[in-house]
This record gives structure tokens, C-alpha cells and sequence, in this order.
């Protein structure tokens, strides 16, 4: 047989010396097939590396046992949201199809209908969507939101706190004697970036520090974005002395400016992100940032959706997490 071909269930049958009828009753376990038959069709199947596909078995028992994982794109955040998901995932009888637009989809509002009306009924039971644009998408399959744009809403959903974050990285610069703090947002669509920049505005008021709007800029939560805004920040006669970039991967932006300009972290200027994304650790120097714990977000997200496929009732169906500061080396003293 060639091997670069899918095994089929006639493959295993013609093998096993037996017939298709006999190889179903093996894989869906039914009776009326002898030990020694079932145990020679099992170990053919195991040889051969034959697996069902998952339009057929949905179509057997209207269940894939599978859980889709959708998002716009592969970058930091959703990676990190997926190593939480396939350690929680271990151990529950489902399996991950994990599932992306390819960049294509972060600039389209409703990428998640699309998706999900090509994979709900024969591939997946049920779905994680990791930063949707939108929610309203019930009726489907079941679902469960990860850091939604619009933030909470009648869907289940686990994010973060992102306001307390905010406050905790305007706070930790206001502490280090900073005055002239920007802040460089993400996109404006988003609740998450929303709440950060609220947390930013309510540590300078409780400080007595007038809001500066001067001082805020758009960096669209990516390295190549942020990179601009950053520069003419810092490029400004009156420059802030530090700058709390709302995701790391702007705060990466930052730094790429700040060493156009000849500027030193932290000598002259003090930087914290927001995520806590393995690349934060990595930079020079390493990365204060505040910590959403995003594996656990993805965890919890499993958690809720296989309960709700199971059939069990949810009670709590928002779960915010805690966000903290880790202090490294971007940030120092005035």
C-alpha cells in the first residue's frame, strides 16, 4: 500500500483479513465481534496508523469531541493563550483544533461567524475565541470568550483586570519620582486597551498629576506600530522620562525608538509593558511589565466550555484574573 496515501477503513479491513462491518463494530466498540478478531483488527489499526475522520464521526454520533481554539492570528498573546489550553485540555477526552485566519482576519470586524459556520456540526463541538470583535454568535456552537473587544456581554467570558494593571504601572513610575509619564495605547476598539488607558488617568489623578494629553499616543498593540508614535514621543522638546506602553510588544516599539534616538533604558527613560509575554524577559534590558496570567486565562476558558458541553451548570460565567507588576530592569529611579 502506498504510504504516502490515507489509511482508510478498507485498508484496514483488507489487512486484517476481515470485513468493513467488522472494523466498525471494532472502532465504535459495539458486541458481536470475537476477542481474538477484535484484537487482531486493533493492533492492524494501530500498525497502519488509522484514524477516522472527524466528518465521519460526527456524522455517527454528532460529536467530534473536538474543541476549536479561533484566532486572527498566531503572535504572543494567543500563543501563550494556547499553551494554558492544551495543558488543561489533557485529560478531558477532547482534542484541539487550533484555527487562524492568518493575519487576515485582525482587521476584519466578525471574522468569528465566518469561522465558526466553517467548523461547527462536522468539525468541533464547541469553540474559544481568543479577542473577538464580536459576540454574538450564540446559537452555533457553544462558546467562550477570551479577552472580547467589547468586553463582557451575555457570552461566558475570561479576561483580566486590566484597569488594576493600568493603575499598577503608572503607580510603580510615579513611585520612582516620574511626572512626565506617556502612555502609548492600544487599539481603540478594544476594552482591554480601553481600561489600561483608564488605569494610566485614574494613578496620575490619585498622584495630583494633570492629565497631559500630549502625552498619549496610538500604538496599535504591535512592535511595527508602535514604533512611529513612539519616536515622536520621544522625540518631543519637553519628553516624558517614562513611558507605561499598554502591551509589550509595543513596549518593544519603544525600545526600538528610544535607541534611534540615542536614548538609553532606563538612563533616560523608564519603561513598563503590559502582558508578561516570554519576549518581555528577553529584552536588553529585561522588560518591567504587568503580568495577566494569559496560560491561566486559557485554562479557565477550557474549563468553562467543557463543562458547558458536558451539560453541567455554570454558574459564574465571567472570570476576570488578577494582574501584578513584575519589576526587571527598564525601570529606575528619577
Amino acid at each position: 500500500m502506498d504510504q504516502s496515501s490515507r489509511v482508510t477503513i478498507t485498508d484496514v479491513a483488507r489487512t486484517a483479513g476481515v470485513s468493513v462491518a467488522t472494523v466498525s463494530k471494532v472502532i465504535n466498540e459495539r458486541y458481536g465481534v470475537a476477542a481474538s478478531t477484535s484484537a487482531r483488527v486493533q493492533k492492524v489499526i494501530d500498525e497502519l496508523g488509522y484514524e477516522s475522520s472527524l466528518v465521519a464521526r460526527s456524522l455517527r454520533s454528532h460529536r467530534t469531541n473536538v474543541i476549536g481554539i479561533l484566532v486572527a492570528e498566531f503572535e504572543p498573546f494567543s500563543t501563550e493563550i494556547l499553551k494554558g489550553v492544551s495543558a488543561a485540555i489533557a485529560g478531558t477526552g477532547y482534542e484541539l483544533l487550533a484555527y487562524s485566519g492568518g493575519g487576515r482576519a485582525g482587521s476584519e470586524v466578525g471574522w468569528e461567524k465566518r469561522y465558526l459556520s466553517r467548523l461547527s456540526g462536522t468539525l468541533i463541538d464547541g469553540a474559544l475565541l481568543v479577542t473577538p470583535t464580536v459576540v454574538d454568535v450564540r446559537g452555533i456552537v457553544p462558546v467562550v470568550a477570551i479577552d472580547p473587544h467589547t468586553g463582557p456581554s451575555g457570552l461566558p467570558t475570561v479576561d483580566s483586570d486590566n484597569l488594576t494593571g493600568g493603575i499598577l504601572a503608572t503607580e510603580h513610575l510615579l513611585g520612582l519620582g516620574h511626572r512626565r509619564i506617556a502612555f502609548l495605547g492600544g487599539r481603540a476598539d478594544l476594552e482591554s486597551a480601553r481600561l489600561r488607558e483608564q488605569g494610566y488617568r485614574v494613578a496620575l489623578e490619585r498622584a495630583g498629576v494633570p492629565f497631559d494629553p500630549a502625552l498619549v499616543a496610538n500604538g496599535g498593540y504591535r512592535r511595527e506600530t508602535a514604533r512611529e508614535p513612539a519616536t515622536a514621543l520621544l522625540s518631543a522638546a519637553d519628553r516624558p522620562t517614562a513611558v507605561f506602553a499598554a502591551n509589550d510588544l509595543s513596549a518593544l516599539g519603544v525600545m526600538d525608538a528610544a535607541a534611534d534616538l540615542g536614548l538609553t533604558i532606563p538612563g533616560d527613560l523608564s519603561l513598563v509593558g503590559f502582558d508578561n509575554v516570554p519576549e518581555s524577559a528577553l529584552t536588553t534590558p529585561p522588560l518591567t511589565t504587568v503580568n495577566q496570567p494569559i496560560q491561566r486565562m486559557g485554562s479557565e476558558a477550557i474549563g468553562l466550555l467543557t463543562r458547558l458541553l458536558d451539560g453541567q451548570t455554570v454558574e459564574q460565567t465571567h472570570v476576570r484574573l488578577p494582574t501584578s507588576l513584575v519589576e526587571r530592569g527598564s525601570t529606575r529611579a528619577l
